[in-house]
């Protein structure tokens, strides 16, 4: 039986342009239904009901009809906006030296920002002492000045500095490593799809398993953290989801996370996709069940109550010595009360940046191998040396495209991208058409 479930808005693929839309249940599933005059009907999965929804989404209130009409076209942050920045991410190139087959911002062959414009770009989105800024692209490191770079946004007061990388020039020149470190770079996002080369062929055009356990290597000996983030798209890796993230247990504390990202369909994509091409948050959470198994305990993965809960998840843990995962919170023992942006950032840069140590890398990599036998969680101090230590994520971040975008999603998101001089939701400054 189809019932409606909640209204909405979101855009045409074809066009653009701003239509009504509707979550519609039918056969447990649930579809986002939305018609546009000029070229039809359209119907989106987002929620397959391997989740319960309504627990899931708690009791966010549905978008009020007729709400801010020049969104999402019109996005900056507008006084309907309901959630304040997180993170901003700020593009310093649009050179890239993979050519992927899904690239939400094309990058190839084009031009670097002019060091001047990214200078002055980073002075004028910092909040001193508050700003995470990620550094993108196309791919960052394909500029010699990065490190310069990232020491202008230390300089313009972001307390946080990420770089979003395909981690070949990290695993390819170690000497560039030490020096993003010392310039004060904060943590890394590496993308990483697998453990098989052959999803990589198939992604990335190349075989990269290897490359990316060296960048993994260069950064631990730099003691700078890397959070793993797969793009999961059916049929290529799918299959990989708990041998990634038991790749990355085994590799704490270097190794501070996974970050998915299932497959969104924006910028450059290989073909419009189909119902079965398209992977949605409960499927993710799913499959994580199933083959992570009892490495990642019931109901330790929480809905995002930063950004919306049909956005993302988070799940808060510690290493154990026996590369077990031990859950901080849980959905019995949490409020999921929503959070702020400032709130979100504090939590996220704590667990993704290693802890500074006064001693080398050589001795510090020395010293984690003696607490990994000596800590005991069981008391304070064990425990809070743990947690500083051996903390881990694993996140995820559902981003919209032109056929499942929904502006009850979009005005919670925290993620924005600084262009133009202003602050534009993620989905809404990379929403492109689908024909």
């Amino acid at each position: 039986m189809r019932q409606i479930i909640r209204k909405t808005y979101s855009v045409c693929p074809v066009c653009l342009k701003r239509i009504p839309a509707a979550h519609v249940a039918l056969d447990n599933k649930l579809y986002l239904e939305k018609n546009c005059p000029e070229h039809g009907s359209f119907s989106t999965i987002i929620w397959h009901g391997l989740r319960d929804l309504e627990s899931w989404r708690g009791d966010l209130p549905e978008i009020a009809q007729g709400e801010n009409e020049n969104c999402p076209h019109g996005c900056g942050l507008c006084p309907e906006h309901q959630q304040d920045t997180c993170c901003v991410l700020l593009e310093v190139t649009k050179r890239c030296n993979l050519h992927c087959s899904f690239c939400f911002a094309e990058g190839g062959d084009g031009e670097d920002i002019p060091f001047t414009t990214v200078r002055n770009n980073l002075f004028t989105l910092a909040d001193p002492g508050k700003t995470l800024v990620q550094l993108s692209g196309g791919e960052p490191t394909v500029r010699d000045d990065l490190p310069q770079i990232v020491a202008a946004a230390k300089e313009a007061g972001c307390q946080y500095v990420q770089l979003n990388t395909n981690g070949i020039r990290l695993a390819q020149d170690k000497e560039f490593v030490k020096d993003l470190v010392q310039a004060g770079l904060s943590f890394v996002f590496m993308q990483f799809d697998g453990i098989d080369d052959a999803v990589y062929r198939r992604l990335r055009g190349k075989d990269l398993f290897a490359i990316k356990k060296e960048a993994i290597e260069n950064c631990a000996s730099c003691n700078l953290g890397v959070t793993l983030v797969p793009t999961i798209v059916p049929g290529v890796n799918t299959g990989e989801i708990g041998r990634i993230i038991r790749f990355a247990v085994s590799h704490a504390p270097a190794v501070r996370g996974v970050h998915f990202q299932p497959v969104s369909f924006f910028g450059r994509i290989p073909a419009l996709p189909s119902a079965e091409e398209r992977f949605t948050l409960d499927q993710l959470l799913d499959v994580i069940e199933k083959q992570a198994g009892e490495l990642v305990p019931q109901d330790s993965l929480l809905p995002s109550r930063c950004d919306h809960p049909l956005c993302g998840f988070h799940g808060d843990y510690i290493v154990m010595n026996d590369k077990t995962l031990y859950p901080l919170r849980q959905r019995d023992n949490c409020c999921c009360q929503p959070t702020s942006a400032e709130q979100n950032r504090a939590f996220v840069a704590r667990r993704w940046q290693r802890p500074q140590a006064e001693t080398s890398s050589d001795n510090l990599l020395k010293q984690e191998a003696k607490d990994l036998g000596e800590a005991e969680i069981e008391t304070l101090e064990g425990f809070l040396h743990r947690i500083r230590s051996h903390s881990f994520t694993l996140t995820a971040m559902a981003f919209q495209d032109a056929g499942n975008l929904d502006l009850e999603r979009l005005r919670r998101c925290s993620l924005h991208v600084f262009a133009n001089d202003r602050f534009v939701p993620f989905c809404a400054y990379y929403l492109s058409k689908q024909a």
